[in-house]
């Protein structure tokens, strides 16, 4: 599913409207139309109060006829209209009037604090009183009734996006709407998977409005949305006459002293996503620690006995995966970089490899094109520097992808993957996989599926999906709390089945 800015929506609804031939008030109908329809499904005729606070835009156009449905069906609903400016849309005029065919109970205008009503724990809120044309932060009155909603205990439903939030710009400490739930139109914003503005969504729900699929075939994203559905079609089927030399061989370069889990997890989960064979290159000291934990996986011994300090081996045909708990000695480095030179196909850099490359960036000269790395926040700053909010770290990690022809996976919430032909959001996972060693079973799944034959950029997305959608799995088990690293690895084959299962229909109930 492709992400797009607020303006190339804004393209798409007036290449609907000229290519299917409609107004725009009909387009806006609709919209309104689907989104009561999604609400009357959740409501069922339930007889709770519905404030209905509309802007005097086309968001507050939509806000206007979603209310006009919901009168219509019976509920018990107050309208309200902020008259913050004289200004008003055209299709607004119109479902204006609209409205007032419907009900006595004309919308109430709102002018100044004075105005605001009391809103109960138990109303619903639905916020259509900025969308995505919202260009400037929220400020006079309209802040202080943004903050009133907001210190109230309803459930918000906000339309399209919570007002006072932008779709895709740097957003600053302006009052925004805190939803519960955000019905957005057609695709995801780019604002809804960042930490800084996240959670003002609360859970999100894409409607298709029916937008010229021509316009939205041809258009060059944001990003790209990786959900299950695009996961199923990254997979490939096994040959029956196939065999383990069919699906790769990875060679984990990681381990060192006090940190030879990291070695087990990265190396562990390369065996459960697939790899025909495995073997880590770790020091001494940890061979009895990997055999033991993870008896499928060979190991190659470093000279070192608590670090490893050479790259030394007569293996061929190999996907490097370098990096888990490695440690940062000076001879683990010179392994490092001699593992590195050798290398004719992409790597998967991990942790302490990203560190290792920070040390001397002129590394990356060496490093094979479409390799991935793999770095938290600290770690990317390693390579990137510095960055000011969300949006100035995407930017700057889409300038070292092309520069340097390599793939970054940056972890966090929903994870980004930075390509240099574009960028992807990840659409699985939850906070439990925030935990020690996450990461190091993330770079073995990836290398998985390099050693598979999977291209750089599908190995990644599809590594990165199945990692997440593994958590998933496992959280239902676990919970947050009992979520760890191993457990997340023992669930990449449960995840693989779960993409082609069919969710359960409910038997019709009994009149």
């Amino acid at each position: 599913m492709k992400i797009l800015s607020g303006e190339q929506l804004a393209q798409a609804d007036a290449s609907t409207i000229q290519k299917q031939q409609i107004s725009s008030i009909d387009l806006m109908e609709r919209v309104a139309t689907l989104v009561f329809e999604r609400l009357h499904q959740r409501l069922n005729g339930a007889p709770v109060p519905i404030k209905v606070f509309c802007g005097i835009g086309n968001n507050g156009g939509d806000g206007l006829a979603i209310a006009r449905h919901l009168i219509q069906h019976g509920y018990h609903v107050t309208t309200y209209v902020t008259n913050c400016s004289k200004k008003r849309s055209k299709d607004f005029l119109v479902n204006y009037d609209r409205i007032k065919e419907v009900t006595k109970d004309w919308p109430i205008l709102l002018s100044c604090k004075d105005d605001f009503p009391e809103i109960g724990q138990q109303d619903i809120v639905i916020d259509a009183i900025f969308g995505t044309g919202i260009n400037r932060p929220i400020d006079g009155w309209m802040a202080e009734f943004v903050e009133h909603i907001n210190n109230s205990r309803a459930f918000k439903v906000a339309v399209d996006m919570p007002s006072g939030l932008f779709a895709d710009q740097a957003q600053n400490d302006a009052p925004v709407i805190r939803a519960n739930h955000t019905f957005t139109f057609q695709t995801p914003k780019l604002s809804f998977f960042l930490p800084e503005t996240g959670n003002l969504v609360g859970t999100y729900e894409v409607i298709n409005i029916g937008l010229d699929p021509e316009y939205m075939m041809q258009v060059q994203p944001l990003a790209n949305l990786v959900d299950k559905d695009l996961a199923q079609h990254m997979y490939k089927n096994r040959n029956p006459f196939s065999h383990k030399g069919d699906y790769g061989h990875v060679l984990v370069m990681a381990g060192s002293e006090g940190k030879m889990g990291a070695a087990v997890l990265a190396s562990g989960a390369a065996i459960n996503a697939g790899a025909g064979k495995v073997t880590a290159l770790i020091p001494e000291d940890g061979n009895t620690i990997l055999q033991c934990s993870v008896p499928e996986v060979m190991s190659i011994l470093s000279s070192g006995e608590s670090h490893v300090t050479n790259f030394d081996h007569e293996l061929q045909n190999y996907v490097l995966c370098v990096g888990p708990g490695l440690g940062l000695k000076d001879d683990t480095f010179s392994a490092f970089a001699k593992a590195i030179s050798k290398q004719a196909s992409p790597v998967v850099i991990d942790a302490d490899g990203i560190n290792l490359l920070s040390k001397d960036l002129d590394l990356l000269k060496k490093i094979p094109e479409n390799s991935i790395l793999t770095p938290h926040d600290g770690e990317l700053k390693g390579l990137i520097g510095e960055w000011k909010g969300s949006y100035d770290k995407l930017s700057k990690a889409q300038k070292f992808s092309m520069e340097h022809k390599v793939i970054l996976v940056l972890k966090g919430a929903f994870t980004f993957t930075v390509t240099p032909q574009g960028m992807f959001v990840n659409d699985s996972g939850n906070p439990g996989m925030a935990t020690a060693g996450s990461g190091d079973v993330l770079s073995g799944v990836i290398a998985a599926f390099l050693a598979q034959k999977y291209d750089p950029i599908t190995a990644t997305l599809f590594g990165v999906y199945l990692h997440g959608a593994s958590g998933d799995l496992a959280v239902q088990t676990y919970a947050h709390e009992g979520l760890k690293a191993s457990i997340i690895s023992n669930f990449i084959g449960p995840a693989i089945l779960n993409l082609f299962r069919q969710p359960q229909q409910q038997p019709p109930q009994q009149q």
